[in-house]
């Protein structure tokens, strides 16, 4: 009877996932308890505030991320996305500890050579497909080692990869209610020990769209900062009254500019025949084809820097995946470039108000933010601008998880561990 009782909560969970996956919301995946090894550790929360940009805590006034800053861990001066700073690239990235390049997701939206097919991250085709993505993201680490995970969105979390989706996790909807996804990250975290999810990710998109449209220095986009801002708090107060040991790190995939002038057309400056283009993607017919095309565009226009892809700075680590195209083209500054217009007779529109994906090392208003409080957080560490493959490493020793190899080091962020999770 006992046990029946300590069971009837976990049922009552299987069946309002069962309910919701019929609907879209959250899906359970049978992956048995919790293995014994992993019953005793901590929990991570990785919060996602999409196109937070690293100065709009202070700039419109976040007091609860400030105050997360105040009592435990942050960069004042911003964390550095990967390149290109974009959502896709870089959401995988902070949870692959490897650069798009490695991983494989090097747009939203771009061609694979090999496989002759494009990937859409609107797409459930393509977003949905294992296959496309490299890496071993944290869900999957985490499963792959008996310890349960959830995903309340991000990007990569419906796919199956590396052999393992989370126990728990929902196909995305921008309409789900705001504080209904904190209730349920609570729920999780209020179900049996060995069915609780020791990571879960939750994720926002408020700031980003406010942003694309209004532009970064909009009274919108101090509102949608706001927003957020209480919605952090919530989930603080909240994953406080659990009294778990749970550590909260809240980021984002980069930052937001304000975009000048109307669209730099490159089939303008070069024939593009016979190119699959894709966005700024440039996928060549040729080696002759893409020298062609790089020695046009080299001189064409102060807008955009232009290179043969073996060529490309190596800060960037945007050099060696042939989904990245050949030749490449980087902004200079926050300019709409797109290979070309959309034929005759097709709907265009101008380019959106405030945008991203540019170089964080040239455009510093790239840079993403970082927050984190918690039992294995040291209080009020300030940390210069790191890159935010160093995320993934840090999460993987806060779960004492055996991580792959990975383009980030524990070096760079160890500093703010405090306790066994430090050593």
């Amino acid at each position: 009877m006992a046990r029946a009782v300590r069971l009837f909560p976990w049922l009552l969970l299987c069946l309002f996932c069962a309910a919701y996956a019929q609907d879209g919301s959250v899906i359970t995946a049978d992956h048995g308890p919790n293995a014994a090894a992993q019953l005793n550790k901590h929990y991570v929360v990785l919060v996602s505030l999409d196109g937070f940009r690293y100065d709009y805590a202070r700039k419109y006034g976040a007091p609860h991320m400030l105050a997360i800053a105040a009592h435990g861990a942050s960069a004042p001066d911003g964390m550095i996305p990967a390149y290109p700073s974009l959502t896709f690239p870089n959401h995988y990235t902070i949870v692959t500890g490897l650069y798009p390049e490695h991983h494989g997701i090097v747009g939203n939206q771009f061609y694979d050579p090999a496989r002759k097919e494009r990937y859409s991250y609107t797409d459930p085709k393509t977003s949905t497909d294992g296959s496309w993505y490299g890496g071993t993201p944290l869900w999957s680490l985490a499963e792959q080692q008996g310890m349960r995970s959830a995903c309340f969105f991000w990007p990569g979390s419906e796919a199956k990869i590396a052999g393992q989706r989370p126990t728990y996790y929902l196909h995305y909807d921008d309409k789900y209610p705001d504080a209904r996804r904190i209730d349920q990250v609570i729920a999780w975290l209020r179900l049996p020990a060995a069915q609780r999810p020791h990571l879960i990710t939750l994720y926002y998109a408020n700031v980003d769209h406010a942003g694309h449209e209004f532009g970064p220095d909009s009274p919108q986009v101090a509102e949608a900062v706001k927003h957020v801002d209480a919605l952090v708090g919530t989930l603080e107060q909240d994953l406080d009254a659990l009294h778990l040991p749970i550590d909260l790190i809240v980021v984002s995939d980069h930052g937001m500019e304000k975009i000048q002038g109307s669209w730099i057309n490159l089939d303008r400056f070069a024939p593009l025949d016979g190119f699959v283009t894709v966005g700024t993607f440039l996928y060549a017919p040729s080696e002759a084809g893409a020298n062609a095309a790089y020695q046009k565009l080299k001189a064409a226009d102060a807008s955009f820097m232009v290179y043969r892809r073996v060529n490309v700075p190596a800060e960037l680590h945007f050099n060696g995946n042939p989904r990245e195209g050949d030749p490449v083209i980087v902004a200079r500054g926050p300019y709409a470039i797109r290979a070309q217009a959309p034929p005759p007779g097709a709907q265009d529109r101008a380019p959106m108000v405030g945008n991203h994906g540019f170089d964080p090392f040239m455009m510093p208003n790239m840079k993403a933010v970082f927050y984190a409080e918690g039992p294995d957080i040291r209080h009020g560490v300030k940390l210069k601008p790191f890159e935010n493959v160093n995320v993934y490493p840090l999460i993987v020793k806060i779960l004492e998880l055996d991580s792959p190899p990975v383009d980030g080091s524990l070096n760079v962020l160890s500093g703010i561990l405090t306790g066994p999770a430090a050593h």
